[in-house]
């Protein structure tokens, strides 16, 4: 699947967005409309390195994801990368972007793209996937949005014994 993108425009400076979005503890919180049963793979869920494995269903099928943090200039770029679908067969790629805007604000971009490689996915994703994933990142965006910009409650994502493993502050 070609990549999709999808903009909004959120009234807040960008490194506070770059700061949420770089963290995939908080992942979850926006995305829980298409992404269940996201899983931690660091004790430290923030920044290159970080890494989570989800699922989604996206039409006519259910599969696993994992994204890995590769890359973060901030506050400019976030690259993840990863793997998902069956056998961990298909690339996942994940680009998010912000741009300084007027007035302190900040337009996010997300560019997501997939690169099935055996006949079976090519054809699933033919079938309706583009359209879906576009919908569920573009909903995902808008309530990303709300949450940042009313300085809502987040319930991030822990994982199972990390209250016993001492974190540097950030």
């Amino acid at each position: 699947m070609g990549p999709i993108s999808v903009s909004t425009v959120v009234d807040q400076p960008r490194e506070r967005v770059f700061d949420f979005v770089c963290d995939l503890a908080n992942r979850e919180a926006f995305c829980d409309h298409f992404i269940t049963e996201l899983r931690l793979e660091r004790v430290d869920s923030a920044g290159v390195g970080a890494a989570a494995r989800f699922k989604i269903s996206p039409p006519l099928t259910t599969m696993w994801f994992e994204t890995v943090i590769e890359d973060a200039e901030r506050p400019h770029q976030i690259y993840e990368r990863g793997h998902g679908g069956r056998l961990d067969r298909m690339a996942v790629n994940t680009v998010w972007e912000m741009v300084a805007g007027p007035a302190g604000s900040t337009e996010l971009r997300l560019s997501f793209w997939t690169e099935p490689t055996h006949p079976l996915d090519r054809v699933r994703e033919r079938l309706g996937a583009t359209r879906w994933y576009r919908r569920q990142w573009s909903r995902a965006l808008q309530r990303l949005r709300e949450m940042i910009e009313t300085d809502a409650e987040v319930k991030r994502v822990g994982i199972a014994g990390e209250d016993r493993v001492p974190v540097a502050p950030r």
